[in-house]
């Protein structure tokens, strides 16, 4: 990749104002596609299906195979926008969204235009320091997903490669799209409050059921749209649009380059090209992708084959009724009940983690050994393997290590390797225990063996101890923890050495 030039990000905000707008894609967990019967693999029963297996005519764009609407994805898409506070349209309409892609067997994509099915919302969220923004929603639409393609070649990417295989699984899988307002004012907490916001989106469609909202595989992700302006100027700037970007963290990286790159073009006299980009996670920068198209080039249609959607007043009324509390508000219940300070909670809300550290605490742990096995560890291991924390291994398991901690069972340690065994697929932490023979050993007799066998062998440390430098006692200690395998709690051990030495310490 050419080596591209950056302002620093200070320099940037005292030149230009950033305008961002995000556009949140939300693969809907039905059993069926949106338009077809196929088995949707965005629902976790049909997850990683072979490819070109969960197909129907419809999906390939085949002769004379009519699309039908989804009724269970018309209710999750109301339910979606009721919750982003949005007015639900008392008619919209589908349309033909033209363009060609080989992923798109039909030549065009079936999605709404101007008679989307939720408009004008508002989503509270919060960033560091539990300052507030109100994002304004502009609409909220139903659409179909695309094929995939899969490029072969040494880049992987449709340059350079040899050759290209389609996968249809997920062409027809259903979708909401999110579209937001220009979000203006944010400065220096732009990229911030753009993570922020994708984790409000995660948290609510999770709440809702409605989606599996897991990033890394697309269920969820983000075209991130950023400009600037020059201080004092009307006019918005010219936009790039990144597409596609599937993890928080990353939403917030991209952003921040852009406004880095931008700056230092516009600074040098140059212009924005109008276009798309993709996100590299690897070097932290974006390239370009093709120019971005407006509206009147995919020359869209109202969708003949479909009639429009007129929802019943009275099931609005009943998805309204069923809405889970907003995220904001939950996540100051949360911070509340948990005794978090502001520093504890942010460290939760930055990782992600705030849903799965919920259910681990609903499962029987404490809230700070929930925090900390889920943003340490485990998010250690996961940044390790550069996947998703919360798909190595759930809630449920985790409170059981924490418990199992808490009991004496075993020490960090232990559990460290306890968990190990679980993100490998061993079992559940108390199998995993057993199989590996992990438990910290409590019989007094075995521990006492040991430290009369560390003390024999250490005389000069026995009468350091005796004569009260009760911190000699270390080395014994580490002696029996090598000699048990770890497997002895030291606490328990320092207390039988000095009992053993037969110091009042």
């Amino acid at each position: 990749m050419a080596h591209v030039e950056l302002m620093d990000f200070d320099d940037a905000l005292l030149r230009f104002e950033p305008v961002i707008g995000l556009e949140v894609h939300v693969e809907l967990n039905t059993e069926t596609k949106m338009f077809s019967p196929a088995p949707n693999p965005a629902n976790e029963r049909y997850h990683g299906a072979e490819p070109n297996t969960l197909v129907a005519p419809v999906d390939m764009g085949l002769p004379g195979a009519l699309p039908v609407v989804n009724a269970t994805a018309v209710r999750s898409s109301i339910a979606l926008g009721l919750a982003l506070g949005c007015s639900i349209a008392p008619s919209s309409r589908f349309a033909r969204k033209n363009y060609f892609y080989p992923d798109l067997g039909k030549n065009y994509q079936i999605s709404q235009y101007d008679e989307p099915i939720a408009f004008e919302g508002s989503v509270e969220v919060e960033i560091d320091g539990g300052r507030t923004f109100q994002i304004a929603i502009e609409r909220a639409h139903m659409e179909e997903d695309a094929g995939k393609l899969t490029h072969i070649g040494s880049t992987g990417r449709i340059h350079g490669a040899e050759y290209s295989l389609v996968d249809y699984n997920r062409a027809g899988v259903p979708l909401v799209e999110i579209v937001t307002k220009p979000i203006v004012g944010a400065e220096a907490d732009a990229p911030a409050l753009a993570r922020a916001y994708v984790a409000a989106i995660r948290d609510i469609v999770l709440a809702l059921g409605i989606s599996e909202a897991r990033m890394e595989r697309g269920n969820l992700r983000c075209d991130a749209n950023v400009s600037l302006r020059p201080r004092g100027q009307e006019q918005f700037g010219t936009r790039t649009e990144t597409k596609n970007v599937n993890s928080m963290r990353s939403v917030e990286r991209a952003i921040r380059y852009e406004i880095q790159r931008q700056a230092a073009i516009l600074a040098a006299g140059g212009t924005i090209t109008q276009e798309t980009r993709h996100w590299h996670e690897d070097t932290g920068k974006t390239s370009p992708g093709r120019p971005k198209s407006d509206a009147d080039d995919y020359r869209y249609f109202p969708e003949p084959d479909l009639l429009p959607v007129v929802p019943d007043p009275a099931v609005i009324e009943e998805l309204r009724a069923a809405l889970p509390e907003p995220p904001a508000a939950r996540r100051r219940r949360l911070k509340a009940e948990w005794g978090f300070t502001d520093l504890e909670f942010q460290d939760v809300a930055n990782s992600g983690l705030l849903n799965e550290l919920a259910e681990t605490v609903d499962a029987g742990a404490s809230p700070a050994a929930a925090r900390k096995w889920w943003t340490g560890e485990i998010a250690r291991v996961a940044n390790a393997q550069g996947t998703d924390a919360a798909g190595l291994v759930t809630p449920a398991h985790v409170a059981e290590l924490a418990v199992l901690v808490d009991e004496g069972t075993l020490t960090d340690r232990l559990a460290r390797q306890v968990l190990e065994g679980v993100i490998a697929g061993e079992g559940s932490p108390r199998e995993v225990v057993d199989a590996r023979g992990l438990a910290v050993v409590s019989d007094d007799g075995a521990l006492v063996a040991a430290i009369d066998e560390a003390l024999a062998a250490q005389p000069d440390v026995l009468a350091k101890i005796r004569d009260g430098k009760v911190q000699a006692a270390g080395a014994v200690i580490g002696a029996v923890m090598k000699a048990m395998q770890g497997k002895a709690d030291a606490a328990r051990v320092r207390e039988l050495v000095l009992e053993r030495a037969g110091s009042d310490a």
